[in-house]
């Protein structure tokens, strides 16, 4: 019987289909533009329009791209093509009160511009004219009617953020709707909440100092016992899968019609000793070049890293986004404000430090391809460079290990909504932006992004493609950096249980409880650790004031749980550094008993600063430790001397930012990838 065809697919699959004729018709015509006026030679364009036929890209973006062409160039060609004028804005600045018909944002998702209004018509300038003929029914009757004119992309939205910096500003700041948001903490009500907790708590303890050591010690390790049962639980669903995985043999890669553009946002803030070789190791990644859209998003302020891009010469795939200033200066909205610039159709994270795998992104491409629409962000493995800097850096490592090979897929597998990671994390842009992006308050604007996807439905699965990062290996640039991430953790809690009524619906009954487990009983364990300490009094031939109150057993069943949390945590641990091929790393499991009392310093600073300053983004400094990098670097050099010795690929071949040492790869890659109205002036 053959199968079944609905109308709808079916028509939507002629849609398609006649969209890529016209595209393609339409890149013909500029083609034969370019190379009347020598723009292009012949053999360039007939390699960018056979890539054209298997990406999603138009082929002046592809040609500039590749280096085959410039951009003003295609701009002019597109002129002619279209037979209408160019756009200039610095003789005739746009009319912001034309943008602010349709908004700015907007205009940043349409690439149009209302410029100015001539002859009773208004010139809308685009750097897509192939959508000019869609999007000018829609647009509203003060703008109507339209004449197209041509500017380059970079010039729109470099005139729709000078023009409408604030609007833009305001938008990223309240992306998400107040009721999914923390901001509410802008309220003095929510901050004085958490004094007169923690003064009512010191009340009871010296009032009835026994009774409030009892219910706080059996509240912790209820919470302790919690964690581990979950932990252990992830671990045995992720060990089972992983056997049934070798068993299965890999699927083929699947074959994919045209690959899509990936827009990657890294936020960078004071990151001039980080930013050349972030670059580098940027350049390395094998997705074709006319199909990656690398933002480098600064903040206004920081005119050092500024200057440290700017000297770089970027390529044309990556650009600068400069955020403009404001009261609020957070990794979110710097994410929520470049949103609105990027292109790709997928929107990755990177940060300053991160070391993507080279094919990372052409396994993100192939994995969102094979999972179903429901699965809207992926995230990858985060492991450290430098974990052998010292012996914090060690016991960081384990930790990552267990966290992102163990315990977050597993917890995935279960069914418990995760908290994202805050790097490799790669979004289907449409949902990311129907869910209002970041919430630009919440300083682990993952963690609570991870809960939201959930809450509306969408699943997070785990890419097996590693990015390393620096560890960061000094005791109190640690303990600040934990401090902001369990204070994000308090205020997602905080903000996701206004309801509980409501997220027990939504995450049903395992879901819940593996939220509460991972934010509330995390904050708990470590605020409440030096109870948990003072059972060391016991095994030192010391008394204990429980002794006298807990019953019978008591002691014995505490003793219990503290054990066995530590098998756990010693189990899973040697299975995350087993998979991570760091099995020296083992022998140094015991001693993460030393390294967690580290995070109860980080907890009283995170409390402190809930009441006080609850959106202070204490910042990590990068690049203090990268000598593993380095010897990395040497020896991509020594093999990149070798093939080049031995005739394998022309290793001089012209990246601006690209070493001898990267380019084989990205040569070899590239290579892999090919085988699969009136002139405005005038007015």
């Amino acid at each position: 019987m053959p199968p079944v065809i609905s109308l709808a697919a079916a028509r939507q699959t002629s849609a398609e289909t006649a969209e890529l004729a016209f595209q393609h018709r339409s890149a013909l015509r500029l083609g034969e533009k370019l190379r009347a006026t020598g723009a292009v030679s012949a053999e360039a364009l007939e390699r960018a329009l056979a890539d054209h036929a298997r990406m999603d890209v138009r082929l002046g973006e592809l040609l500039i791209a590749e280096g085959a062409a410039n951009a003003e160039d295609v701009a002019q060609a597109l002129c002619a093509q279209y037979g209408t004028g160019r756009a200039d804005f610095a003789a005739y600045p746009p009319d912001p009160r034309l943008i602010d018909v349709i908004g700015a944002q907007r205009c940043l998702h349409l690439g149009i511009l209302p410029w100015r209004r001539f002859a009773g018509a208004t010139l809308v300038a685009t750097s897509r004219p192939d959508r000019f003929e869609q999007i000018a029914p829609t647009l509203p009757a003060e703008l109507t009617p339209a004449i197209m004119v041509i500017c380059r992309e970079d010039e729109l939205q470099d005139a729709l953020a000078e023009r409408r910096a604030p609007l833009l500003v305001a938008a990223a700041e309240t992306r998400v709707p107040e009721a999914e948001s923390c901001r509410a903490w802008l309220r003095a009500g929510p901050r004085a909440a958490v004094v007169a907790a923690l003064a009512a708590l010191v009340l009871l303890a010296v009032l009835a100092p026994m009774p409030v050591l009892a219910a706080l010690t059996l509240w912790t390790v209820g919470w302790m016992a919690l964690g581990s049962l979950l932990k252990a639980a992830a671990a045995v669903t992720q060990a089972h899968a992983l056997r049934r995985a070798r068993r299965v043999p890999p699927p083929a890669a699947p074959t994919i019609a045209r690959l899509p553009r990936i827009s990657i946002l890294v936020p960078l803030f004071r990151e001039t000793e980080l930013a050349s070789r972030l670059i580098r190791r940027l350049s390395r990644l094998d997705y074709p070049r006319a199909l990656l859209d690398i933002c480098l998003v600064t903040e206004e302020g920081d005119a050092a890293t500024q200057a440290t891009l700017d000297a770089a010469q970027l390529p044309p795939w990556m650009r600068r986004v400069t955020v403009p200033g404001g009261a609020l200066r957070t990794k979110p909205r710097a994410l929520n404000y470049a949103l609105d610039f990027c292109h790709g159709s997928i929107v990755g994270i990177y940060d300053a430090e991160d070391a993507p795998a080279p094919d990372q992104l052409r396994r993100v491409v192939e994995h969102f391809h094979s999972c179903g629409p429901d699965v809207a962000v992926l995230q990858g493995v985060l492991d450290f460079y430098n974990f052998r800097a010292n012996w914090l850096a060690r016991c960081f490592a384990i930790e990552y290990a267990a966290w992102f090979r163990v315990v977050l897929p597993g917890l995935a597998r279960l069914g418990v909504p995760v908290p994202l990671g805050g790097t490799t994390l790669f979004f289907r842009r449409r949902v990311l932006e129907d869910l209002g992006g970041w919430d630009a308050h919440n300083v682990t604007e993952d963690a609570d992004l991870g809960l939201r996807l959930a809450r509306h439905g969408y699943r997070t699965e785990f890419l097996d493609s590693v990015t390393e990062e620096e560890a960061n290996c000094r005791a109190w640039p640690w303990v600040r950096q934990r401090s902001r991430w369990l204070k994000g953790y308090a205020l997602t809690w905080a903000t996701h249980m206004r309801r509980p009524d409501r997220l027990l619906r939504q995450f049903g009954p395992l879901g819940f409880l593996g939220m509460q487990v991972l934010f509330l009983g995390t904050l708990t364990q470590f605020v409440f650790m030096p109870l948990i300490w003072s059972f060391w009094a016991l095994p030192l031939g010391l008394s204990h004031p429980l002794q006298q109150v807990l019953p019978a057993g008591g002691m014995a069943a505490l003793f219990a749980v503290f054990i066995g949390s530590e098998l756990v945590t010693l189990g899973v641990g040697a299975m995350g550094v087993t998979r991570a091929g760091k099995r020296r790393l083992i022998p140094w499991l015991p001693t993460l008993h030393l390294y967690f009392p580290l995070a109860a310093l980080a907890s009283y600073k995170a409390v402190w600063e809930m009441a006080a300053k609850p959106f202070f983004w204490d910042k990590t400094r990068h690049g203090l430790d990268g000598p593993d990098d380095t010897r990395a670097d040497a020896a991509r050099a020594h093999v990149g001397a070798a093939i080049a010795r031995a005739g394998a690929v022309d290793v001089t071949a012209p990246t601006p930012v690209t070493t001898p040492a990267d380019q084989p790869s990205a040569i070899n890659a590239s290579a892999s990838w090919r085988s699969r109205a009136s002139n405005a002036i005038e007015m």
